[in-house]
């Protein structure tokens, strides 16, 4: 594989990667891959790694109880 060294990034720019990084359970460099494949796709074109969508903002952490409440009530 090639590498390739990125000199001079914005604190800002690395913050952002580094959260996304994180929010996928990535490494950083996989993220980098990942939005390099997205912003350089062409249609048709299917990239190795794909962002998964975006986490739920529901305001609070399910628990193991209250996922086999919702479970025993129906809801999906």
């Amino acid at each position: 594989m090639v590498g390739l060294v990125i000199k001079n990034l914005p604190e800002e720019l690395h913050r952002k990667l580094k959260e996304r990084a994180a929010r996928y359970h990535r490494s950083m460099t996989k993220e980098v891959i990942a939005q390099l494949e997205k912003a350089l796709a062409t249609p048709g074109d299917q990239p190795e790694y794909r962002s998964p969508p975006e986490p739920l903002k529901v305001g609070f952490k399910p628990d193991d109880e209250w996922v086999y409440r919702a479970i025993r009530e129906g809801r999906e």
